[in-house]
């Protein structure tokens, strides 16, 4: 596992800054922005997103080596909310959308472990990272019938994935109590909610996610069904990707103890 750097500290962790590109330690958009290109080029092949096995990572020359930063994700949410097609999309490899009338839903049958590499470029820094993000996909039914299946998952974990779908309120109610859950030391929480272009079949409002923010001093993700190509998928990724990477290398640099934690004091 590599070693991950430590670079200058941040003024603030408060999850209030978070849409504040200012308050990134990193430049968000950078993948796709002109500096970005040669690595985002080591991600496509033949112009489509390259999928890597448990032993590749993209091929970079000599003078462009980065830095490998590996973490591990679990989602965590109802069967059904789109743990599987929110990761294919995260991976370039989206599958067909179902829709409030018509959903297309396979329950997961066990754990299903896909890698997305993503670099990323601190502030401050003189060169880029690659953080290679293993998610880890569980289906409910094989959660509750396999009972080694959550510790493996949440072995050596590095961040959790809460997820709810905007089409269906159970799965927004049910936040509080897996939060409260799934809470620990050291460990980065996302909440996300899928289905967001869905608007006409919403069962969970905007005024609903406002709250939640406010009541857990956090900001919900959202994920919908992505566009078209290679291009397209990448752009609609990118942010959520990106959010991901800031949140990782926040918690780690606080760990390091050169940036504040959410209190506004150094870590102890």
């Amino acid at each position: 596992m590599a070693e991950r750097d430590s670079q200058d500290p941040q003024d603030s962790q408060d999850p209030r800054h978070s849409q504040d590109p200012r308050h990134s330690p990193l430049e968000r958009g950078w993948l796709l922005s002109p500096p970005g290109r040669p690595y985002l080029e080591s991600l496509l092949q033949r112009n489509r997103r390259r999928v890597f096995g448990l032993l590749e990572r993209p091929a970079l020359p000599p003078p462009l080596a980065v830095p490998t930063l590996p973490y591990k994700l679990f989602l965590v949410g109802r069967s059904g909310v789109g743990k599987s097609t929110l990761v294919a999309a995260l991976a370039g490899t989206p599958r067909t959308p179902g829709t409030a009338a018509t959903p297309a839903h396979h329950e997961t049958l066990g754990i299903e472990a896909t890698t997305v590499f993503w670099p990323a470029q601190p502030r401050g820094s003189a060169r880029p990272v690659l953080f290679q993000l293993h998610f880890w996909d569980c289906g409910d039914g094989a959660l509750r019938k396999f009972e080694h299946l959550l510790p493996a998952c949440r072995e050596e974990l590095d961040a959790v994935l809460v997820l709810f779908s905007f089409t269906d309120r159970a799965s927004f109610e049910e936040l509080p109590a897996q939060l409260s859950r799934l809470s620990g030391q050291g460990l980065v929480t996302v909440v996300m909610g899928t289905k967001s272009d869905l608007s006409p079949h919403a069962a969970v409002t905007e005024r609903d996610v406002r709250a939640l923010e406010a009541a857990r001093g956090l900001r919900v993700l959202r994920a919908g069904a992505a566009p078209g190509g290679a291009r397209a998928g990448l752009e609609r990724a990118a942010p959520i990707l990106d959010s991901l990477a800031e949140q990782l290398w926040k918690r780690d640099q606080v760990a390091a103890g050169v940036a504040r934690g959410e209190e506004g004091t150094p870590p102890s």
